[in-house]
């Protein structure tokens, strides 16, 4: 990173919320979001498909496509899955490899290593998953209905969906707020991973859970020395997988863990980092295969015939929409307006209140983690399971016409700074702006 590709930040500027980073940090934040993007268009497909299947005369076929087991191992390893169940722990598995490389790398070389970029987008997660999970808990409580498993239910934020209709409403979000929503959504999955480690393991067998870790270990010895071979690296992803799987813990968890093994620093001579190679090589297939597949198997929520008023009055559905439509909103928007006013920072320039409202309404859109935690809470295939997908479904819906509508308003200043940010008057292939300051920007890579 050069001082040509960063702006410089006079003495006494003024502290700005989400500021442009340096070219090669937009560069890579593009890159990533181009592939969701895609990855959200067929996570929409996917869904789409299951739930007309599932309302359709031929839904039978569908639960008995997704309940059907291909085999089984006489319960050695507790392999003998149905085919929603290898898509929820099998396939997940390379979404979280991926969360687990992008963890990793936001950690040492992203926003997130770097207090001053970090605090904003960390405490504004952390507002949009515990006042969510609040509301959940006390529409349960003045229920009675006593369901409060659910309760990290509304909690997610689904990125390739969020994006998706980012790309279907044709917003020309600043990169500012694009690399706080990545941000955002990075933070809120090591939280949803680690709610799911440490509230819904049921039981611990450790001989498994040891012989996981170890084989994790020698995954990321190797690595680390650059033994990178795939038939090497792919049997211990697998029998890591396998191990954890037996041992009680969520198997998706494994693939976080290797992730974080994953060398993000280069060494002298070398052209790519380790992590960023791999996260090119895995995010199509989670984003373009795995997701998509399980949001297959998830999303067809069968809806003929039931009662839409009860349904939208059932305190499971009331809890999680809620949580996704008014608790990810004000939780995310909310903490970031108090960090503000204490800090006495200012918005970056051309971005307002109402673009961060809408940026907030998005993340609202929670799926592909909130149906794994609603599998995990209450089982796969109950009513209370079919009240989860229906309400994540619908708040993410809300949610998504919401977000569209604000950003849409706004759509016109945000394509004006869109092109002062893409303009290369003298065709080097780094933009304007991230060459140098134009009179008075204060703008800095290096605070946020």
């Amino acid at each position: 990173m050069t001082d040509r590709q960063r702006p410089v930040q006079p003495p006494g500027a003024v502290r700005r919320f989400f500021q442009r980073g340096s070219w090669p940090e937009a560069r890579f934040v593009a890159d990533v979001l181009r592939t969701e993007t895609v990855g959200g268009g067929l996570l929409l497909f996917g869904a789409v498909i299951a739930l007309g299947w599932a309302n359709s005369p031929w839904s039978d076929s569908y639960l008995a496509l997704g309940r059907y087991v291909p085999w089984s191992d006489g319960d050695v390893v507790h392999l003998d899955l149905s085919l929603a169940g290898w898509a929820a722990d099998g396939l997940l598995a390379i979404f979280f490899f991926v969360v687990g490389l992008e963890l990793k790398r936001e950690f040492v070389v992203g926003d997130l290593r770097d207090p001053r970029r970090a605090v904003v987008p960390v405490l504004a997660a952390l507002g949009g998953m515990a006042l969510p999970a609040l509301i959940y808990v006390a529409v349960i409580a003045a229920s009675g209905s006593g369901a409060y498993a659910g309760w990290a239910v509304p909690m997610a934020t689904d990125i390739a969906f969020a994006l998706a209709v980012l790309a279907v409403i044709g917003s020309h979000l600043p990169h500012g707020l694009r690399a706080f929503l990545l941000t955002l959504a990075v933070v809120d999955d090591l939280i949803a991973i680690l709610v799911i480690a440490l509230f819904y393991t049921d039981q611990l067998s450790l001989p498994p859970l040891l012989g996981a870790l170890v084989t994790i270990g020698v995954f990321g010895l190797l690595v680390q020395r650059r033994l990178t071979r795939w038939w090497v690296l792919l049997p211990l992803g697998v029998l890591s997988w396998v191990l954890m799987h037996a041992s009680g813990v969520h198997a998706t968890v494994a693939g976080v863990l290797l992730g974080f093994t994953v060398p993000v620093l280069t060494r002298p001579g070398e052209r790519r980092r380790p992590a960023e190679h791999l996260e090119h090589r895995w995010r199509p297939v989670s984003a373009g295969a795995a997701v998509p597949i399980f949001a297959f198997f998830a999303a067809g929520v069968a809806l003929r015939g039931t009662d839409l008023g009860g349904l939208i009055r059932e305190p499971v559905v009331l809890g999680v929409a809620a949580g996704l439509i008014v608790g990810k909103t004000l939780g995310i928007f909310g903490t970031t307006y108090l960090l503000s006013r204490f800090t006495r920072a200012e918005l970056d320039e051309g971005i307002g209140w109402p673009d961060l409202f809408g940026v907030a309404l998005l993340a609202g859109i929670g799926f592909t983690v909130s149906l794994l935690i609603g599998e995990l809470a209450f089982g796969s295939g109950g009513e209370e399971d079919r009240f989860v997908k229906a309400a994540v479904l619908a708040g993410s819906l809300i949610s998504a016409v919401l977000a569209s509508l604000v950003l849409t308003l706004r759509n016109a200043k945000h394509r004006r700074l869109s092109e002062a940010e893409s303009r290369d008057e003298d065709a080097d292939g780094v933009p304007d702006v991230y060459q140098r300051p134009e009179p008075g920007d204060r703008r800095s890579g290096a605070a946020d």
